[in-house]
């Protein structure tokens, strides 16, 4: 059936009038108003002079940006609207390809591993990565303790206890991270990948392969690395033979698909491995450190946490089941993720043609990015969206809330797996760090955000002073 509109007949991407920036030109469109380094933040700050929904034109390619929790009543339908890749998640499909996270729809082995895989990502699943993550900690705790009365790089300690973390968990392998003193080769080629996809989303082959040739060059050498080094974990986990190991590998190579009885072929698990790398611990990371760098600023908020740490964590470690009990801990995570959600948006294109919220038209196949910084931000969220107020997350604030107006994990079918997995580990690190130390700010710090793919603040450094 053809959609029409009451004046213009058939629905066409052309009708579709937006808010822009200014002094847009022929061909080129926007790009005085071209951000690389600062996208997501960009879209931010477009979204607060444009309105909750804008477009920018760059070179010919239509951007539209959405924050406002009413048309995404539409727009997270699944009947409606699809997961889409988008920028830069679809040039993150050069190291991760069909992976959980970079698969498009259409791929068959993101059914597949989605269906193997989300047994190991429940509540009830925590139990058996608790040990490790606890132990993961417990280093990390070991590391400061060697270095009292020095500012310490905190998105450095936190990414490093966030690898360990999903290395052993997801794949049974260390990195070492708190014993080297250097960078290990497959974070520092990870990391040097997702700044490069993150700076050339935007831009164009030719510039990639002219002035930008050795970064690309480098980016292919990094793609090829991690590629190996992946492989070989892999081949040698099946040279051991199965049994013996409660992690994510394990299950990736006995278990089947209950729809189709097949497993995940070799290439496919090491897409997962990466995936993994470059979307699991990267946010996690970034999540401890914007509640360390909060928590940091808003002592009261601190001492109320450890307060209920102290009440909950009464032996001498804390058991999986009290980390579901500290909820004020949690709720300082969820306000983490309101302020910065460190997966910054989603892609999604509409499956028909269809007018958005009865006034903007899209054909089949257009798509928007949803600015979660904004969304977060928005004015339903109170006169003061910029203040860290864990209270948001009351459950009676909650059931108040928009349904639409807190999506850091995504939506529908495509939302993050990982969920329950992201909690665990980061109320459970943080309230390790609580309950040992206190935060000292620097006090000439003003919070700085850092995008590659995920967001992270830069250049913030604690003093940590162990408790009495």
């Amino acid at each position: 059936m053809t959609i029409t509109t009451p004046n213009s007949g058939r629905i066409r991407a052309k009708d579709r009038v937006l808010p822009h920036p200014p002094y847009r030109l022929p061909v080129l469109g926007d790009v005085w108003d071209l951000h690389v380094t600062d996208s997501s933040q960009w879209g931010m700050r477009g979204a607060q002079k444009y309105g909750d929904i804008y477009e920018r034109n760059i070179f010919g390619a239509r951007v539209t940006y959405v924050s406002s929790p009413e048309l995404l009543r539409e727009i997270n339908d699944d009947a409606k609207w699809a997961k889409f890749l988008g920028i830069p998640i679809r040039d993150l499909r050069t190291v991760a390809r069909d992976g959980l996270f970079t698969a498009h729809n259409s791929e068959p082995n993101w059914a597949k591993a989605h269906a193997i895989l989300a047994p190991s990502f429940t509540a009830p699943a925590m139990r058996s990565y608790h040990a490790t993550m606890r132990e993961c900690a417990a280093e990390l705790i070991e590391h400061w303790d060697g270095r009292a009365g020095e500012w310490i790089d905190i998105p450095s300690d936190t990414n490093k206890v966030a690898l360990e973390v999903i290395g052993r968990t997801g794949f049974g392998y260390s990195f070492d991270s708190f014993d080297r003193t250097d960078e290990h080769p497959i974070v520092a080629a990870m990391l040097r990948a997702l700044t490069y996809i993150n700076r050339a989303a935007y831009s164009h082959p030719v510039l990639e392969r002219t002035v930008f040739r050795e970064q690309r060059a480098q980016h292919l050498a990094d793609v090829e690395f991690v590629n190996r080094e992946v492989d070989a974990i892999i081949a040698r986990r099946r040279s051991e033979g199965a049994g013996g190991h409660e992690d994510l590998l394990e299950r990736m190579l006995t278990a089947e698909d209950p729809e189709t009885g097949e497993p995940l072929d070799a290439q496919n698990i090491r897409h997962q491995i990466l995936t993994f790398l470059a979307a699991g611990h990267e946010t996690s990371a970034g999540v401890m450190a914007f509640a360390l760098h909060y928590l940091s600023v808003n002592p009261e908020i601190a001492d109320r946490a450890r307060a209920e740490i102290d009440q909950v964590w009464t032996g001498e470690e804390l058991r999986s089941e009290e980390v579901a009990k500290l909820r004020y801990v949690r709720r300082v995570v969820d306000e983490s993720l309101r302020l910065w959600p460190t997966a910054p948006g989603y892609f999604r294109k509409a499956n028909a043609d269809t007018m958005l919220g009865g006034e903007y038209p899209f054909e089949k196949g257009e798509w928007v990015f949803i600015v979660l910084l904004q969304l977060h931000r928005h004015r339903l969220w109170g006169d003061d969206p910029e203040a860290f107020d864990p209270d948001r997350f009351l459950p009676e604030r909650v059931r108040a809330r928009h349904p639409e107006l807190y999506r850091p994990f995504g939506v529908g079918m495509r939302a993050c797996i990982g969920r329950q997995f992201a909690y665990h580990e980061i109320v459970l690190v943080l309230a390790t760090m609580l309950r040992n130390y206190d935060l000292e700010p620097d006090p000439n710090y003003r919070l700085k955000v850092k995008e590659t793919i995920t967001l992270k603040p830069d250049q913030l450094r604690l003093r940590v002073t162990r408790r009495g």
